[in-house]
């Protein structure tokens, strides 16, 4: 999207990345794995250097993700921005994240990228909540910082909802004429798709319901298939895997309500996405989600370390999900409403237009602080 913005909008873009050579050759997923290390940080960098003496004075060397940070030494002298995600990784192997341990090997890793983007003067965090973290783990005040939110990498609209379901069943095969409850993320443990279903379970058994959960992701991990098979409504629940961007919007347009408990984010990708849709959100009341959410979603707390309170915390979600189940039509459009007017602040000509003037001013004063 950078690449494909900046050369829009009239400059001369490279994207450089290393090329799998060692990775290639090694036998086994474990060698790979080291023999990617040495392909990363070694051949890359070496091959680069000459490439980076012969570029113009005038070039920016853009970081698209703050995990290169061993890359920024390298042009740590010249034009230079690196563009900052999540820390979620950094902040696990420190210990502040508990449901998520990091062992010795994957601590000195992340220490390596610390102490790499640390060289760094000029940063585009995705979040508030991510600018924050970020002013943590540098050991001296950037010269510059800024906040430029994510834009959708897709054009998401509004469907008909029964239209939307309709198309839905002929793409996979299931009923959902009567709605259902969406949840969208990958196994990470902070997207929380264990919770979701039991949310769900709660839901179920305290108003009597029966409208289905589809859960779109990954193939469903140990923890997850384990929460699928003990729920009393598994005929009810239905995970989608291998889902093109086509099925994905149709989902979004038809769902009732998009069910997204996240633990943490980077950003939320789906809050966005869904709100964009015309389907309400339900999500975790800590940032970054609300700072995506505004004050457009239905918010609940975070779900709980102590495995003792999942029980009333799921209670509390399920309580939210029957909140905007049980919607009359006209407070129901209006939850709509005000989710697509908070999905007009992540248009991606927004996010372009922000980028680019933030890169401008690097390259006229790189020196100076925002």
């Amino acid at each position: 999207m950078l690449a494909a913005g900046m050369e829009q909008k009239g400059h001369e873009v490279e994207v450089w990345s290393p090329k799998p050579f060692f990775h290639g050759i090694a036998s086994n997923q474990s060698l790979k794995k080291w023999m990617g290390y040495i392909d990363q940080y070694l051949l890359f960098p070496f091959n680069i250097k000459s490439k980076i003496k012969a570029t113009p004075a005038n070039t920016l060397f853009v970081f698209t993700d703050h995990a290169l940070g061993p890359w920024v030494p390298l042009v740590s002298n010249r034009h230079h921005v690196i563009h900052c995600h999540d820390f979620l990784a950094q902040r696990s192997a420190l210990g502040e994240i508990p449901e998520n341990k990091t062992g010795w090997t994957g601590k000195r890793y992340q220490k390596f990228i610390r102490d790499g983007f640390g060289r760094g003067k000029h940063f585009i965090s995705i979040s508030k909540q991510t600018e924050q973290e970020l002013q943590r783990f540098l050991p001296i005040a950037p010269l510059s910082s800024n906040v430029v939110y994510n834009g959708l990498n897709q054009r998401f609209e509004i469907m008909d909802k029964s239209n939307a379901r309709a198309k839905l069943a002929k793409q996979t095969g299931l009923d959902l004429t009567n709605g259902f409850i969406l949840h969208v993320g990958g196994n990470h443990f902070y997207k929380n798709r264990k919770g979701v279903i039991e949310i769900y379970n709660q839901w179920r058994t305290r108003y009597d319901v029966d409208t289905e959960l589809v859960m779109i992701g990954e193939q469903a991990d140990a923890e997850l298939t384990h929460a699928y098979q003990s729920s009393p409504y598994a005929a009810s629940i239905h995970l989608l895997t291998g889902v093109d961007d086509q099925t994905l919007r149709t989902a979004y347009a038809g769902a009732s309500v998009l069910l997204f408990p996240s633990i943490a984010e980077g950003f939320g990708w789906p809050i966005a996405e869904s709100m964009a849709s015309g389907t309400p959100v339900i999500t975790t009341a800590e940032a970054p989600m609300t700072e995506v959410a505004g004050e457009a979603a239905i918010l609940i707390s975070r779900r709980p370390l102590n495995a003792g309170d999942n029980a009333s915390w799921a209670i509390e979600g399920s309580k939210a999900l029957n909140r905007v189940m049980a919607m009359t039509p006209v407070e129901y459009a209006r939850l709509v409403e005000r989710g697509l007017e908070n999905a007009k602040r992540f248009q991606p000509e927004v996010m372009i237009n922000e980028v680019e003037s933030i890169y401008k001013r690097i390259l006229l004063n790189p020196s100076a602080s925002n």
